[in-house]
């Protein structure tokens, strides 16, 4: 079978030559082509009102605004504007600069940064964070990187750099954490969180990975201090990869990630990895977000903190 592939602009184009044509995909997206009216109760399909970027009720009238709760609601940029962003946000290996938007979309730099701080955080919180590996399942390697701050030398590697606990399945999805220190007791809760008991983990020979075998893991370490890089299936590489992608998008389109909006950041590279067998899907996921309720991470489990 093929590998699908990324739309293409003039795809894009096709499916989405105006406004019209994505407030009418919004809607059937979020209501789709019938359901029951809030104002008489009956199963109906709705209309587009005449010069309005609304929907009535065939029955009694009762109107929708396909845009509320959507963060087109209040933009006074075009949702074909929007729609196209998130298009380049998917075509994109190494990301969308708010400046590149402001020079595709004609927009003041401001909406350009909000645009993308709004297409990223939807990435991240559609692509959720479902638990990684299981007895028997693929080896999930983990990792730490790293980001941002100024490099402060040996006597000092990590500075004021942020610290990310990179987790990834072989094969399949990878999930990363700001975590506030390096040590143990910052890495080991978010790996018994997020990966499942009875999981092959390997990692390098950091002190902060010890004995994870305590804790119903099957450990394997690399000594990457003697340039050891890979012995049979021990290795790093997955997660390694795409620390490179990570980094290389972080110097070359992005040049600086403010560590308050780093989550984001990260959210977006974890999208377009974890959806990198499908491609052909990043764009329709996205754009059928709105059709139902973010999922979020849990109030104890906020950027920065150590999980419980």
């Amino acid at each position: 079978m093929p590998k699908q592939k990324l739309p293409t602009f003039k795809d894009f184009l096709d499916e989405f030559p105006d406004d019209d044509a994505c407030l009418e995909h919004l809607m059937r997206t979020r209501y789709g082509e019938r359901h029951d009216c809030q104002g008489c109760g009956k199963l109906a399909h709705y209309y587009r009102i005449k010069k309005r970027q609304q929907y009535a009720c065939e029955h009694c009238g009762f109107q929708v605004a396909p845009k509320a709760g959507t963060p087109f609601e209040k933009s006074r940029t075009s949702l074909h504007s929007w729609f196209f962003a998130m298009f380049l946000f998917c075509a994109s290996r190494n990301g969308v600069a708010a400046k590149e938007l402001e020079r595709q979309l004609g927009v003041t730099y401001k909406t350009a940064w909000r645009m993308a701080r709004l297409i990223r955080e939807y990435m991240g919180e559609i692509d959720g964070s479902d638990p990684l590996g299981g007895k028997g399942g693929p080896i999930v390697e983990a990792d730490k990187a790293f980001i941002g701050g100024v490099d402060k030398g040996a006597k000092d590697p990590v500075g004021d750099k942020s610290i990310v606990l990179g987790m990834a399945e072989r094969g399949g999805n990878v999930m990363t954490w700001i975590i506030p220190h390096r040590g143990r007791k910052a890495i080991r809760p978010v790996i018994k969180h997020f990966v499942k008991p009875g999981t092959h983990i390997n990692t390098d020979e950091a002190k902060a990975f010890y004995n994870l075998d305590d804790f119903g893991f099957r450990h394997s370490t690399i000594n990457h201090a003697k340039k050891e890089y890979a012995r049979g299936d021990t290795h790093t590489n997955t997660i390694e990869g795409f620390w490179n992608l990570f980094k290389g998008a972080y110097r070359g389109t992005y040049v600086h990630m403010s560590p308050k909006y780093l989550p984001v950041y990260l959210g977006e590279f974890e999208y377009r990895w974890n959806l990198r067998k499908q491609p052909h899907l990043m764009l329709p996921i996205l754009l059928q977000a709105f059709s139902r309720p973010v999922r979020r991470a849990p109030s104890s489990l906020k950027a920065g903190q150590s999980v419980a």
